[in-house]
């Protein structure tokens, strides 16, 4: 189980669906969860707060949950870190590291935790019916928490002002505190700056743009050198968007551009539709949505966003990997819904432009390269498949597996992995590759369980152009989900997926003509 269970937390009985809790990836023990909140680095540990729902496994009663990990993968489960109460559900935000003590909620030798979240204010508040910011604040690394008494700190006496990402900005306009929010329905990142998290300053805005058919949520900025030269900084801004995603409802989409201390400048090559798709002629719309930069392509990675004060300051980001099209009705319990795998981000040049790479991070970020535990099933290379299958190992119940392939194409129509199968083939999750489209396909249309939910059967597909004709996959499969990274984390496909249990056939076919594969490794993770 990826959540190692606090001692203090009760044991409850785990339900036949117990299969499909994942390997490597985080989820609570018995509770919902969905939006990952407060990421942030901290003496040697990694924090995961999160949306939760401390007492079923929907929607509701939104509070903070709590876990930890040193390394990304294996987490400790803690308990609820700032609860709802009668007056506020306790929404969506981010810590911060106040090395300063700014606030004045620690000192300067010990450095409060602070929590920047959206309160949600219920029908007992005087706030009733709006949203705002709050603070809450932790003086014991984040066990426990104190909700500030000057609550709320910042509000538009709106109903749908949330999200705030903060983080500390140095540059020409001095060194402050600057948030990143949403006025969710208007489809606009608010920008404010602070001196002390307690008194905010409006700054500017932006948006619409490119996807705005939803609304838009969980933003996050953060600057990245393009190919790691320090001379050449730009600013991305992440903003999630549901419904109206590339592959439907729920995503997340990314802008590349300037970030002067004020405003969010975007780069034209960010700009699939400047003023947003809902200016366009509806004609016109899919394919400008096509254009846009999306962080993953698949149906299932929402609200991501990244962890402060990390080591070295890599930036890494997590995901909710869920679809509110379906959110509520996964077929697992008592557990529902699980975060994606921690993943490095990093800016490449594409053409000229500035684009985000995305890498699992898949091994103790201070400890270099390489799977933890890894065991290794297959290790193959330099061979031909022309018009056939090579039967790889078999999913291995409590273990992650990991696929490693660099497959040149050739003359070859169709390359595709077919995993978690059944013998009889009419059960698979299939990955495929064509070359007539340059596109990378994942197709989970007969994965398992599909019924549960009408919009749960599809089909996902990202272009992908091969690098000097050879395709390069990673494809993370563990339990319920798909993770691949394609040709070094250019584009990313996310899916859920609920495969019978005598499913677990893995097959490489080559269809059309012939494809050489220079390299194939298979290895899990337990």
């Amino acid at each position: 189980m990826s959540s190692r269970l606090d001692a203090a937390r009760p044991e409850t009985a785990l339900a036949g669906t117990s299969r499909f809790r994942p390997a490597i990836h985080f989820t609570a023990r018995d509770t919902w969860l969905n939006d990952p909140n407060g990421l942030v680095f901290h003496d040697g540990l990694y924090h995961l707060f999160f949306q939760n729902n401390p007492y079923g496994n929907v929607w509701g009663n939104m509070s903070w949950g709590h876990a930890t990990s040193p390394d990304l993968l294996y987490w400790t489960e803690h308990p609820v870190a700032i609860a709802c109460d009668e007056t506020e559900d306790i929404f969506s935000g981010s810590v911060v590291v106040d090395h300063g003590n700014t606030s004045g909620f620690g000192t300067a030798g010990a450095p409060a935790l602070v929590a920047i979240y959206t309160s949600a204010y219920k029908a007992a508040s005087e706030h009733s019916g709006t949203q705002a910011q709050s603070l809450a604040f932790s003086t014991d690394a984040g066990m426990t928490w104190r909700k500030y008494e000057g609550n709320p700190v910042l509000t538009r006496n709106s109903a749908h002002f949330r999200d705030p990402k903060v983080f500390r900005y140095q540059g020409d306009h001095g060194s402050c505190w600057v948030m990143v929010a949403v006025e969710a329905q208007h489809q606009k990142v608010v920008i404010y700056r602070s001196d002390d998290l307690k008194s905010w300053d409006f700054l500017s805005d932006f948006g619409p743009a490119n996807a705005d058919a939803g609304e838009w949520e969980c933003p996050d900025l953060f600057p990245l050198a393009v190919d790691g030269d320090p001379a050449n900084i730009k600013w991305v801004l992440i903003v999630n968007v549901n419904p109206g995603a590339v592959a439907g409802g729920s995503g997340g989409q990314y802008f590349v551009g300037n970030f002067d201390g004020v405003r969010f400048t975007p780069d034209d090559g960010s700009l699939a539709a400047p003023e947003g798709l809902a200016s366009l002629d509806p004609e016109a719309a899919p394919a400008a949505l096509q254009q846009c930069l999306w962080l993953d392509w698949g149906r299932d990675c929402y609200a991501s966003v990244s962890f402060s004060n990390t080591p070295d300051s890599r930036r890494i980001i997590i995901g909710w990997m869920n679809n509110w099209d379906y959110a509520n009705e996964l077929p697992t319990d008592p557990w529902r819904s699980s975060m994606t795998l921690a993943r490095e981000v990093r800016l490449t040049a594409v053409d000229g432009a500035a684009r985000l790479i995305q890498k699992p991070v898949l091994a103790d970020p201070g400890a270099g390269e390489g799977l933890p535990a890894a065991t290794d099933q297959m290790n193959a290379g330099n061979f031909e498949l022309r018009n056939s299958s090579l039967r790889l190992p078999d999913g291995v119940p409590g273990t992650a597996q990991i696929i490693e392939a660099e497959i040149l194409p050739g003359t070859a129509e169709r390359v595709d992995f077919r995993l978690f199968g059944s013998s009889d083939g009419a059960e698979g999750t299939v990955l495929g590759y064509s070359t007539a489209t340059a596109q990378l396909i994942l197709d989970r249309s007969e994965s398992g369980n599909t019924r549960f939910h009408g919009k749960f059967a599809s089909v996902e597909s990202a272009p992908v152009e091969l690098e000097n004709g050879v395709l390069k996959l990673l494809i993370v499969v563990d339990h319920c989900s798909v993770e691949v990274f394609a040709q070094g984390g250019k584009a990313v496909l996310t899916d859920l997926i609920f495969p019978s249990p005598e499913s677990r056939e893995n097959w490489l076919s080559v269809s059309g003509g012939s494809a050489t594969v220079h390299n194939l490794t298979v290895s899990t993770i337990n």
